[in-house]
């Protein structure tokens, strides 16, 4: 399957980004980058791995959980679109 990210998704990894370097720890945002693209990657072939998202009960709106955000995914045909990576407290709806 083909894995690509929504410009929704983009802005949240380049927020991770910015707020690290905003605490003067900029290497723990790229490196959380880094961990979220690897554990991505694992979808194109494992593309049922995560969880179904549980504020919208849809088998192909699903999650993978790397504390402390979520990385939420929706599954069509052959094709997966990372849509969002959200802080793991903070709700969909």
């Amino acid at each position: 399957m083909r894995v690509s990210f929504s410009d929704s998704a983009l802005f949240d990894l380049e927020q991770i980004i910015l707020y690290y370097e905003d605490q003067e720890v900029p290497q723990v945002g790229r490196d959380l980058v880094a961990v979220i693209i690897n554990r991505v990657e694992s979808l194109s072939d494992h593309p049922d791995i995560g969880r179904i998202v549980p504020e919208f009960d849809d088998q192909n709106i699903r999650e993978l959980i790397k504390p402390p955000f979520r990385i939420v995914y929706i599954k069509e045909k052959s094709n997966i679109y990372i849509i969002r990576v959200w802080r793991s407290e903070r709700m969909l709806v």
